[in-house]
């Protein structure tokens, strides 16, 4: 069975740089934010069903993460379907270490059965809303809790140096 490890850190961070320097040494890496954009698009009336329960339409759908409870129901709607995607991505790997890309699953429980181990890509939150000017506003919707955390990776640099620090990484886990 493959090992497979939560790849998370605040918007802005560099998790999908990482993600996508794993994915050039071939490892398999999911996603979230992608496959949960491919699905609303592949699961029949999805989006129709998340505009009447938010009373919002899909062009505005961005307000929910001003909204706790409108955030709180797409999850509880969407997040069903992205557990059974993800779980059928694992089933068809055969790499012996995978990578989920996610800056909340974390937090959420329903995605704790998924992954092994995390990896909490940093860096400090100026630099953080200089590569994203929303990392400020959505600090504080995300947490990492440092008791579940294995791997932290600092961000601060160049993204060869980065690469270094996924490269040795990479020697540990393997």
């Amino acid at each position: 069975m493959a090992k497979t490890i939560l790849v998370t850190g605040p918007i802005g961070s560099g998790k999908s740089l990482a993600c996508r320097y794993l994915a050039s040494l071939d490892f398999p890496v999911y996603e979230c934010d992608a496959r949960t954009k491919m699905l609303y698009s592949l699961v029949p009336g999805l989006k129709c069903s998340i505009e009447e329960r938010l009373d919002l339409p899909w062009s505005q759908i961005g307000q929910v993460f001003s909204a706790p409870d409108k955030l709180r129901t797409l999850e509880e709607m969407v997040y069903p379907y992205v557990v059974e995607d993800l779980r059928a991505w694992k089933a068809q790997q055969t790499a012996p270490l995978l990578f989920i890309e996610s800056a909340i699953a974390l937090d959420k429980p329903q995605f704790d059965a998924l992954y092994d181990e995390v990896l909490l890509v940093t860096a400090p939150l100026e630099l953080r809303v200089r590569r994203n000017p929303k990392a400020a506003e959505r600090d504080a919707l995300q947490s990492f809790d440092p008791a579940r955390i294995q791997y932290t990776l600092g961000n601060e640099g160049t993204p060869e140096e980065l690469y270094i620090k996924i490269r040795q990484l990479i020697c540990k886990l393997i």
